[in-house]
């Protein structure tokens, strides 16, 4: 079942590349190096669960991964999540995104991360202090051309920490490809 698996989310993975890239519908900078991280050998393991992050993230967003791209980002403030269509035209994707985004800021604002404990079936780095110090952490809304950004900022240097684990997490375990360095 794994080789099964692990075949058929290369071919997926592969499609969805090679669509991009005969239709130039992205102009992200990271996608080609997402497609490659995806496609990457990996344990049976790694790839059961980062296929589990892919289908469950499905589901719970209300759009498709290989229809968008996710990036994450850390800034002195706080740090970004972001996911835009890969196609201009795809209407649907954009406006699942920024309804999904819209009820995610709500749900994290009041202390809500049960949609990313089910994403990725496990306890995620540095939500408990986050839920502690949610008082003090925003999360701003910002429509993109193709989908939408939460920008999460504070002033508190421990929540800081914990907004920073979370996004690593996220950028690791989402495997974007992202820079986990603090950017301004």
């Amino acid at each position: 079942m794994r080789l099964t698996l692990a075949g058929w989310y290369f071919l997926l993975a592969f499609a969805a590349n090679a669509g991009a890239e005969d239709k130039k519908t992205t102009d992200c900078p990271m996608h080609p190096q997402q497609m490659a991280e995806q496609t990457k050998p990996d344990s049976g393991k790694a790839v059961d669960h980062f296929a589990g992050v892919t289908e469950r993230g499905d589901k719970a967003m209300g759009f498709s991964h290989r229809m968008t791209v996710h990036h994450f980002g850390l800034t002195k403030q706080g740090g970004f999540i972001s996911a835009e269509a890969s196609d201009a035209a795809d209407l649907a994707s954009r406006d699942a995104i920024r309804q999904h985004f819209q009820h995610i800021a709500k749900a994290f604002s009041s202390g809500n991360f049960d949609l990313p404990m089910f994403i990725h079936d496990k306890s995620v780095p540095g939500v408990s202090a986050i839920k502690k110090f949610k008082a003090i952490i925003r999360y701003r809304l910002e429509e993109l051309d193709r989908g939408g950004r939460i920008v999460v900022s504070t002033e508190n240097p421990k929540a800081l920490r914990a907004i920073h684990q979370f996004l690593k997490f996220q950028i690791a375990d989402h495997r974007t490809g992202d820079s986990a360095a603090i950017a301004g």
